[in-house]
């Protein structure tokens, strides 16, 4: 379609034409032919060169936190010549960027940099690219989509921790206060299950998956010492603000890093399934981008949904239970849960002073508490201290 500089030479052409009716003068007849023409060419031109251009795109860094700037790169490249061209790249909710390329030649990309404030956590769309393309003396322009559409995911910010809980070494009668794990499991056969997302390609059974016609993992025996449950208590009801929700989420992404780093295999609940079992960085990502998306559930029956994972068989070394305000369903996921593992932590982003963590404490769980105007990692290193303090020799 015709630019404004476009419409008001077509306007002045239409004007000229008009002229040479009442007047006759040939001259302003040529001239406002060559306008009209002229912007006809110049709509034929910008429409049948729009389908020759390509946007690709390159997001650094890969994982990005809450609060962190990612730079997004976009490469512009055309098969001919285009004398202007307009990119429009959106952030789905978090902004538009904008860039004008002149004399874009073929076989000669154009790029661009633009930053991104990726804040809140949650997982964006970028893209498709919208391209306006004018014609050599501006008159017409034409746009269309180019590209392909990215995704950005902005994980839940993160502290470093210092400490783990006191748990047992490969020596199960030996306390350590060091994680000497491999995160990768054992050797030995256990079982096979169906493939999860995130899963390695290379531990398929393909007998039992050409059997079976779904693809098949061989699980191996992953020692008791290694395992990690990471679970957020995802109702609504458990926190009275959103703040206090997101205060919890951070908890809960921050010591799914700490475990995972140290050596642990973590799995990851937060509401619904049995979990996301990482032992790799592959499934590390996807257990984040899980906390990125999750969002306060207004139905759920916590004891319920425990009593399903728990019979898939979930023990291991540290549980880990993060909520906002404990209450009668957390106390009874404790109890559910608490004896199959060696190591219980409590982390609440409420008040540190409600009676119920009293409770926990008192069954035999580690309790941290940091109210969501306060960091996790002093709460978390006391906490861990207070397990080293009351640790016994075996």
């Amino acid at each position: 379609m015709p630019t404004t500089r476009g419409w008001a030479a077509l306007g002045a052409g239409v004007a000229l034409i008009v002229l040479w009716v009442v007047f006759g003068e040939r001259l302003m007849l040529g001239v406002g032919l060559f306008l009209a023409l002229a912007i006809g060419g110049g709509v034929a031109y910008v429409r049948s060169t729009v389908p020759s251009v390509a946007v690709s795109r390159l997001i650094t860094p890969f994982q990005v936190h809450d609060g962190d700037r990612a730079i997004v790169e976009v490469t512009l490249s055309t098969s001919r010549r285009i004398p202007q061209a307009i990119v429009l790249d959106e952030v789905s909710g978090l902004g538009t960027a904008r860039f004008v390329a002149d004399r874009v030649e073929p076989r000669n990309p154009m790029v661009a940099r633009y930053e991104v404030l990726c804040r809140p956590r949650g997982i964006y769309t970028v893209g498709p690219a919208i391209v306006q393309v004018r014609d050599p003396l501006a008159l017409s322009e034409a746009g269309g989509t180019a590209g392909k559409i990215d995704r950005l995911a902005v994980y839940p910010a993160v502290e470093d921790l210092d400490g783990l809980p006191h748990g047992r070494g490969h020596d199960p009668t030996v306390n350590t206060s060091r994680a000497s794990f491999s995160q990768t499991g054992g050797e030995d056969f256990f079982t096979l299950r169906e493939y999860q997302l995130g899963d390695d390609l290379r531990k398929v059974h393909w007998p039992s998956t050409a059997k079976r016609d779904e693809l098949m993992i061989r699980q191996l025996e992953t020692p008791w010492q290694t395992r990690a449950l990471v679970l957020l208590d995802p109702r609504g009801t458990a926190y009275p603000d959103s703040e206090m929700f997101e205060h919890a989420v951070r908890g809960a992404a921050s010591v799914f890093r700490h475990l995972f780093r140290n050596g642990y295999a973590p799995t990851l609940w937060t509401g619904s399934g049995s979990g996301i079992v990482v032992g790799s960085g592959e499934g590390y990502g996807i257990a984040m981008e899980e906390l990125a998306a999750v969002q306060p559930a207004q139905a759920l029956d916590l004891v319920t949904s425990i009593t399903r994972l728990r019979r898939t068989g979930a023990t291991g070394g540290v549980l880990i239970l993060v909520t906002g305000v404990p209450d009668d369903p957390v106390l009874g996921m404790y109890r559910l849960l608490g004896k199959d593992f060696y190591r219980t932590v409590v982390m609440s982003s409420g008040s540190r002073a409600d009676d119920a963590l009293v409770q926990f404490a008192r069954a035999g769980a580690t309790v941290v508490s940091s109210p969501s105007t306060e960091p996790w990692a002093s709460a978390w290193k006391q906490g861990m201290e207070r397990t080293w303090s009351t640790a016994t020799a075996g």
